[in-house]
């Protein structure tokens, strides 16, 4: 028993129906076009210039009578020097034609037309002689016997003319069969475009259409009266609405869950900070006391004193991830003036200057002009650049530059901002990986405690501003600080 296909098959075989005599329409367009094009092309290049060639092999041949004439009249030699550029012309006219004869009736024709040409052309010559003799009668007797030469030339350039046009009469009339077939075709096809437009046009009123208008009617406001000029409008409205609904609670989940984490993550660290500052500072300022008072008073010996160095700088490493668990814990308050902060990338540049030469790294900062002055901690921010450029110049162990870029600019939505990129051409950060650097604890060195930039991001948010990482891997790194440029605006992140 036969099935009705469903709605959604019945529009796509509409469609695929339409969309089949679209393109078979086109493609029958490029044929026909192409074959205008190669029928046109070979009259062009073929019987074009075959039709030139004969005119002007007639034309040749005629002058040269009238000349020859001429000269018969009154001797004069002038004629005879125009008989041979004519003479010459018509011999490269007969080359001409030879090239476009490509069929056995045009080449016989042309043959039989040289063998004819060589005979004429002999006789006239000789005609010629006698008046230069002064045979004149006799001359003009055997001028008489040449005239069914002439004109069976004559009727071979014709021959060889008519050949040419009968030729392109029948590439017309090829033009013609095909430009009716098309025709034909084309009508069909329209024809039946027009029944399956009709059909689909049914099917979506009928079907499509009316339920859309039903359910829109059902839904909308009751304000309308329930009337509605454009129910797809109406129904597009309140899927809009939904849809801003939805997204608006996930983004608020989202936050939520962002915030929950985040939260859990400063308490623990919280928890952490004081405990190690209660149980590990005190100690630990006292044994740096010792080491530093030791090693003043002691003679120690190659081996001893590299082992010395070694507890130091142990003792300096453990130093530094109290101070950062601290700093992350419980963050200093923004001591917060009007600066310039060209001032304070070039006061973090000096200040790591030697640091910078150890490493054999170069730092250019690219600036125009200074950029304005804005309300922010110096001490703050050159901890920021600092922290980046250590960053930098570790990435890069066999040497390398880094650039800092100055730039002042509009935000969409926020207005005029300053904008810091501090870019290196060491290996890059894996695009894994680019979404994790700014999280507390995670780090890629053997020695970090994967708070820098957690400690830096914080502090970029807390002057209104955000950081960002553009990272290719192989082709360096980029972060670029955005601040606020007027001295009263703030914002938060960008998202």
């Amino acid at each position: 028993m036969w099935k009705q296909p469903s709605l959604r098959s019945r529009i796509l075989i509409v469609l695929f129906a339409l969309v089949f005599i679209t393109i078979g329409g086109g493609l029958a367009s490029i044929w026909h076009t192409w074959t205008m094009q190669r029928l046109f092309g070979a009259v062009v290049e073929l019987e074009v210039p075959a039709l030139s060639a004969a005119h002007e092999l007639k034309l040749a041949l005629v002058m040269q009578k009238g000349y020859l004439a001429r000269y018969y009249q009154d001797g004069d030699q002038h004629w005879l020097k125009e008989l041979q550029s004519h003479v010459a012309a018509f011999e490269k006219w007969l080359r001409e034609a030879r090239r476009w004869a490509t069929d056995k009736e045009n080449r016989d024709t042309l043959n039989d037309l040289e063998s004819l040409y060589v005979r004429y052309g002999f006789v006239r010559d000789y005609v010629i002689t006698l008046f230069n003799e002064g045979k004149r009668e006799e001359g003009l007797e055997v001028q008489k016997k040449a005239r069914g030469d002439f004109s069976e030339i004559i009727e071979l350039c014709n021959r060889f003319k008519t050949a040419h046009e009968r030729s392109m009469t029948e590439v017309a009339r090829e033009k013609l069969r095909w430009a009716a077939t098309v025709n034909r075709l084309a009508l069909a096809a329209l024809t039946l475009a027009v029944t399956l437009g009709a059909v689909l046009a049914y099917t979506l009123i009928k079907q499509v259409l009316g339920p859309i208008r039903q359910l829109a009617m059902q839904t909308d406001s009751p304000a309308t009266g329930g009337t509605m000029e454009d129910e797809i409008k109406a129904l597009g409205t309140r899927f809009e609405t939904l849809m801003k609904d939805v997204d608006q609670t996930k983004s608020k989940l989202e936050w939520s869950r962002e915030h929950l984490v985040q939260a859990e993550k400063w308490a623990l660290v919280g928890k952490l900070a004081a405990g190690v500052a209660h149980s590990i500072r005190n100690p630990l300022t006292s044994v740096k006391m010792r080491l530093f008072s030791l090693q003043r008073s002691l003679a120690l010996a190659p081996s001893q004193k590299e082992d010395f160095e070694v507890i130091s700088e142990e003792v300096r490493h453990i130093d530094t991830i109290v101070s950062n668990f601290l700093e992350f814990s419980r963050p200093p308050k923004l001591k917060m003036q009007v600066i310039s902060p060209s001032g304070v990338i070039d006061n973090a540049v000096q200040l790591l200057r030697h640091r910078l030469d150890s490493y054999d790294v170069s730092v250019e900062v690219r600036r125009e002009e200074v950029l304005p002055a804005i309300l922010a901690d110096p001490d703050q921010l050159k901890e920021v650049l600092v922290n980046l450029m250590v960053n930098a110049y570790e990435a890069m162990p066999h040497g390398g530059t880094i650039v800092i870029q100055e730039t002042l600019r509009t935000e969409d939505n926020f207005g005029p901002v300053i904008t810091i990129e501090v870019t290196d051409d060491g290996p890059g950060i894996p695009e894994s990986l680019q979404s994790k650097v700014f999280n507390p604890f995670f780090s890629t060195k053997e020695e970090g405690t994967g708070l820098g930039l957690s400690i830096a991001t914080r502090i970029v948010e807390e002057h209104g501003g955000w950081l960002d990482l553009k990272s290719e891997e192989g082709k360096g790194s980029t972060f670029i600080i955005t601040l606020p440029a007027q001295e009263e605006r703030t914002w938060g992140q960008s998202s």
